[in-house]
């Protein structure tokens, strides 16, 4: 997945294919879907739910940068007329602006995003403060992350440090960027 190709080996030869894509992808947290549910009762077995979650292999889980919990919706919340927040527009332009500064970022490199960022463009505009780098460190020793998180985590990191405006990477971006990792930790540990 990280190479941007796939190759298909026979035994009359391989065939590689381009393969750059973006995955989205959704779970359930357990059999019956209520597993944490607030509102509704998980008949789930502790067995069944450990069944269920090993469905997906690590290695997979490990490559996907962003996990989020995506808790049930209200009626009330649906159908109330009030700010449920950021307009579109708003975030749009700081999408805008976010790529723009990765553009300038990558312009002498064929990638144009944080997230092709290679090792050594990682290492190069990843940099963290005392601060920032005490965070991973203690969240990679807890959560037992591997080096493929860590530099998900550093690349998810960057891109909030630029979609905040941001020309260093804060200690609140590592934070987030930790915090979109750790659903796996939580529902496959």
């Amino acid at each position: 997945m990280e190479d941007g190709h796939v190759t298909i080996s026979r035994a009359a030869g391989s065939l590689t294919f381009p393969a750059r894509f973006l995955l989205v992808s959704a779970l359930n947290p357990c059999p019956c879907g209520y597993y944490g549910d607030l509102k509704r009762e998980c008949r789930c077995s502790p067995r069944q739910i450990e069944n269920y979650r090993q469905r997906i292999s690590g290695p997979l889980l490990d490559r996907i940068d962003l996990h989020v919990e995506v808790p049930l919706v209200d009626f009330r919340d649906l159908s109330s007329d009030s700010n449920m927040g950021e307009k579109s527009e708003t975030i749009r332009q700081r999408v805008v602006a976010a790529r723009e500064i990765q553009q300038e970022r990558f312009r002498k490199f064929s990638n144009s995003t944080n997230s092709a960022m290679g090792s050594r463009q990682v290492r190069q505009h990843c940099k963290l403060d005392a601060e920032s780098n005490r965070y991973l460190e203690h969240a990679m020793e807890q959560m037992n992350f591997s080096a493929r998180a860590h530099d998900r985590i550093l690349k998810v990191a960057r891109t909030l440090a630029d979609l905040g405006g941001a020309p260093d990477i804060r200690p609140n971006d590592i934070l987030e960027a930790i915090q979109y990792r750790s659903l796996d930790r939580k529902l496959f540990s």
